[in-house]
């Protein structure tokens, strides 16, 4: 999340265009961070987002096709066009929230907001409730409580997420905490139910989208951060660096 924000922080939306990943950072980056920022690409107006077909993309598609159906990668070849090339350091690169309203040039080091209260925390939906979301949100839980201001709402972004999450124990981890757990749904992202904002409140989300009245109320006011982000600001009641949770021992 926090390599999108900054994306969006810095170069703002391309409207229409598509948007490629390459260098040799890509090779770093797992499965599921490319998800989010391919997810996320349609905050900045990306008809498509694509990431090259490296070893790792190969082998985590083909887990998932049918046996004997071939795999007929595209990339772009060595002599392709690009309009715009924007460099994008990965290190360093520090936890951000966008501020409420939309996402392009609407970003800020979390450290920077730490005045601002919340009451409500989501991480989930489709961009940002994988297996490895939920790790990060019960690294940050175990141990600690969810602030007395606050509700906490997790929402995994597939059944197989939520069964595996259930088997290996972090959704108990995180009703432990205080938090809430629903079934894999859009859920709280697009207002519709399981953590509706109401007037006046102040949400940080891991979901998709911070413009007015995209959770419920509009006089309620979205920030986007990253999951890691949202658990931490969830447990002191305030935006929160997850780096001073990690740091310490709960």
């Amino acid at each position: 999340k926090d390599l999108f924000l900054s994306l969006a922080g810095t170069y703002g939306g391309i409207p229409g265009k598509n948007l490629e990943f390459q260098g040799p950072g890509v090779a770093h980056l797992p499965i599921p961070t490319r998800q989010v920022v391919a997810t996320m690409g349609a905050e900045i107006g990306a008809e498509f987002v694509l990431f090259p077909p490296d070893d790792r993309a190969l082998e985590y598609v083909r887990a998932r096709v049918p046996a004997g159906e071939t795999l007929r990668p595209v990339e772009a070849d060595p002599e392709a066009h690009y309009e715009q090339e924007w460099p994008l350091a990965l290190d360093p690169l520090v936890p951000l929230v966008a501020e409420p309203g939309r996402v392009t040039r609407n970003v800020k080091p979390v450290q920077e907001l730490s005045h601002v209260a919340i009451q409500r925390a989501v991480v989930g939906s489709c961009a940002n409730g994988t297996l490895e979301d939920l790790e990060q949100v019960i690294t940050i839980l175990a141990g600690r409580k969810v602030h007395s201001d606050v509700v906490l709402t997790v929402t995994p972004n597939t059944s197989a997420v939520f069964a595996e999450a259930s088997r290996l124990g972090h959704l108990e981890t995180i009703v432990r905490a205080g938090g809430l757990v629903t079934n894999a749904t859009c859920g709280a992202c697009f207002g519709g139910h399981l953590g509706v904002l109401g007037d006046g409140e102040v949400c940080v989300t891991s979901t998709t989208r911070n413009f007015q009245g995209r959770m419920g109320s509009s006089q309620a006011r979205i920030y986007l951060a990253s999951s890691a982000t949202v658990a931490a600001s969830a447990v002191t009641g305030h935006l929160t660096d997850p780096r001073e949770l990690l740091s310490e021992a709960p």
